[in-house]
């Protein structure tokens, strides 16, 4: 294949090349001198990839420079990487890969070649297995279970992640590299619009990753990656059929890659539907049942999507485009308006006061990667994305409210070679974004949100020590339409007096503010002694403010208050507040990270110890005012209850905050069989000053045990939850639980594929378990008991 792009072809004429063909054969052993299969043999900075054969041998044919470098990679063993010299048929390799007890697996997200065993800064990567045992109906809910991450637990509808206590716009969503372009970071009754039934892998960077994906990416990202532009041709492909008992929910999802010649060919598809989950408790704390069947209404859905994919391969890599279809109709729980009676049973039904989100959004991405034998540049990396989101939310069969969300987004790479011993990257990254809410709950006007930014990463080793640098200059426009101060009766309430305070004026203009953040970075990682390293990670990362943070006026029901952005100010005191434009500067959020980590990566034995202290200067956060606000919605009620539907008053503000904590896990490998992981992860979140942040995740720590031999696996998962008693202002506390999940999994290898049969089990103990982190604790616990069962298979 000969043939070029025409990207490529500029390129090949700015930039001259020097190659010859080359061959490299060996092969791969573990410590015992025994054959690797399957093993993963790629040259860096080239597409060349191949699989060792069943007697753990490779080749090699490719053009290349003089010196090689080799990578090599296999299930349950550390990574390996060795440079050759003018490889020559000659010389046969002999490599040797040691065992690991924690699964190393290469991050995609990092434009630098890299795993999460090798990072300056902590990262967790979920795969393989593993990912198809905790997939579940949300993003959040599938990564409830890796260190350092949390689930905000929406009513299992809207789950979001919560990394080392941060969430929202301080947290990114990625596909592939690029945001998701949704708007679940506006609001926690929002759903993730990704589907994880189809993911090959997801990758959570735990702490600042603004060098590579922006300031909206302050507090970590999370990517989740598939194959939907593939890189190759070879057929291969997923399928999966599921139903559990909890919401009575069905499954169905496939991928398939495929291709000829020089095209390849890839889809995907899910279904799935469920109706309102069961609870060991009534849904309300303090109320009471007319019966023993407990579920938390409103919280049924049914979503579907698909995704076609294309490339075009060539000798130096491919190019292709990918167009995704994502459709989701789910409720809202504790979205409705409907009231109690004096037994405290609730008497909303689920279909008609309730409000149902209808969401749906196209994707088009483009990828391409373009390979030199250049003795400059060694690889050209371009992803685009171009999303069209729309998400209704309708009661009593009429549009309430509706958000839209156009996105424009293109980051290429640039990868150098060897510069006097230093290898990295540049990176242009540019992203537009138009946000509209239209309806009775748009809190937030509409907006729009232009970044352009520039960055560069480069590493080198000294011997046993990889160093990594890093520096990212953004600039940021934000500007809203239609700003409004609006007349609203405020009031404070208690069981004895209500006082109303009404403001008197109403205010509507635009607003534009500009913003440069800029973020540096510098780690190293030391192996100091054979199998173990050591990281440190020191980042400077800034981040402008969100248009919900600045600009939002108006109730957000999804979220139970009423919300006023850091534009205005509470002006005034007692009977005589009111809300005015606040005369403090709107300024850039900076944050100052420290990570420390120490691992043992290889051997029956791993670990994994984390440590980070991080200073948020300026940053924004909700503050209860003690005020509260009409929710909007009239209805038909006594006297007694006229208030029922207000809404607390929540203020951003900032301030300087201090978040501090650690994550662990440990891994021991005492059998081939039988496999057991400790882990443990701790966030405390407080005002410098004095106070805590709200919604805070609890210390947490549990056990994963996993058997396997032969044709069965299964698997044992204990968790706790401790009682959060670290509380913001107005915050309640949480009573610890302990969740118990187990599956078991049986392999049938019929049809010429690999094919297994599944039994899940969640919350076997049928606990009462009410979320912290989430805006419905009080009214939307976690599932009760549930029985899964269901087929998957590969070919």
């Amino acid at each position: 294949m000969n043939r070029i792009t025409p990207i490529a072809l500029a390129i090949g004429a700015f930039l001259s090349t020097n190659s010859f063909a080359q061959t490299v054969r060996g092969s791969i052993t573990d410590v015992k001198g025994m054959p690797i299969a399957n093993a993963t043999v790629m040259v860096e900075g080239t597409p060349t990839k191949v699989k060792t054969d069943g007697s753990g041998k490779f080749f090699i044919e490719s053009s290349t420079e003089r010196v090689v470098e080799l990578h090599v990679s296999a299930d349950g063993f550390t990574h390996l990487t060795r440079i050759v010299e003018e490889p020559d048929s000659a010389v046969l390799l002999q490599l040797t890969l040691k065992r690991s007890a924690i699964e190393v697996i290469d991050i995609v997200a990092s434009p630098l070649h890299l795993s999460n065993m090798e990072s300056a800064s902590p990262v967790s990567v979920l795969g393989g297995e593993e990912l198809r045992r905790q997939q579940s109906n949300t993003l959040g809910d599938t990564l409830e279970k890796t260190v350092g991450v949390q689930s905000s637990f929406h009513g299992k509808v809207a789950s979001t992640p919560i990394i080392r206590g941060l969430s929202g716009p301080r947290v990114l969503i990625a596909q592939n590299g690029l945001d998701v372009g949704d708007v679940s970071r506006v609001g926690p009754d929002h759903a993730v619009a990704s589907e994880v039934s189809t993911a090959q892998q997801i990758e959570v960077l735990r702490g600042p990753a603004t060098l590579l994906y922006g300031s909206g990416a302050i507090g970590g990202v999370v990517n989740v990656v598939d194959v939907r532009v593939p890189t190759d041709n070879e057929t291969r492909g997923e399928w999966l059929v599921e139903s559990a008992s909890v919401d009575n929910s069905k499954l169905g999802s496939f991928n398939v890659t495929t291709g000829l010649d020089s095209l390849a060919v890839y889809a995907s598809g899910y279904w799935r539907e469920s109706d309102s989950y069961y609870i060991p408790v009534p849904a309300k704390v303090g109320t009471r049942s007319i019966d023993n069947s407990f579920k938390v209404e409103n919280s049924q859905e049914k979503s579907d999507g698909f995704t076609i994919g294309t490339s075009y391969l060539f000798d130096q890599g491919h190019v292709g485009i990918a167009v995704e279809k994502f459709n989701r109709i789910y409720g809202i729980p504790g979205h409705s308006h409907a009231h109690s009676d004096e037994d405290g049973h609730d008497h909303s039904h689920e279909g008609e006061d309730g409000v149902v989100a209808e969401l749906n959004q196209t994707r088009v991405q483009l990828l391409s990667e373009i390979h030199f034998s250049n003795s400059l540049f060694s690889e050209l990396s371009t992803r685009a994305a171009f999303t069209d989101y729309e998400h209704a939310e309708v009661e009593h069969g009429a549009v309430e409210t509706l958000f839209q969300n156009d996105s424009k987004e293109l980051r290429v790479d640039l990868k150098h070679n060897d510069w006097t011993n230093w290898n990295g990257a540049v990176s242009f990254h540019y992203k537009d974004s138009e946000t509209s809410a239209q309806g009775s709950e748009a809190f937030t006007p509409p907006s729009k949100a232009a970044m352009l930014a520039l960055a560069l990463m480069e590493e080198r080793r000294f011997d046993d020590v990889l160093v990594q640098l890093g520096a990212r200059f953004e600039q940021v426009k934000l500007s809203a339409t239609s700003i409004s101060l609006p007349e609203v009766d405020l009031h404070s309430q208690s069981e004895k007096e209500q006082t109303d305070i009404v403001v008197d004026q109403v205010v509507s203009f635009d607003d534009e503010y500009k913003f440069k953040p800029t973020s540096l970075s510098a780690g190293l990682v030391w192996d100091f002694i054979q199998g173990y390293n050591v990281g440190l990670s020191l980042s400077r990362s800034q981040r402008a403010p969100s248009a919900s943070e600045i600009f939002s006026f108006g109730p957000h029901i999804g979220a139970g208050s009423y919300e006023v952005g850091a534009l205005f100010s509470l002006i005034g005191q007692g009977e005589q507040q009111y809300f005015g434009l606040s005369e403090k500067n709107i300024d850039v959020e900076t944050s100052n990270n420290i990570d420390l980590t120490f691992r043992k990566t290889d051997g029956d034995i791993g670990f994994i110890l984390n440590a980070f202290y991080n200073q948020v200067d300026n940053f924004y956060y909700q503050s209860a005012t003690g005020l509260f606000a009409p929710s909007g919605h009239e209805h038909n009620q006594s006297n007694a209850q006229e208030n029922s539907d207000d809404l607390p008053v929540y203020l951003f503000k900032s301030d300087d905050v201090i978040l501090h904590g650690f994550e662990a896990q440990v891994a021991w490998q005492a059998t081939d069989s039988f496999k057991t992981t400790l882990f443990t992860d701790y966030v405390r979140a407080r005002l410098k000053d004095q106070g805590n942040l709200p919604r805070t995740s609890p210390l947490r720590f549990g056990a994963k045990l996993n058997y396997q031999q032969n044709s069965w696996s299964a698997n044992l998962d204990i968790i706790r939850y401790q009682k959060q008693k670290d509380l913001a202002p107005m915050e309640t506390e949480t009573d610890g639980y302990t969740m118990v999940d187990t599956d078991v999994l049986y392999d049938l290898p019929y049809f010429n594929q690999s094919m297994s049969m599944f039994f899940k089990v969640r919350n076997l103990t049928n606990t009462e378990a009410r979320v912290h982190t989430s805006f419905l604790k009080d009214v939307a616990p976690r599932q009760g008991r549930s029985f899964s069962i269901g087929l998957r298979g590969s070919f």
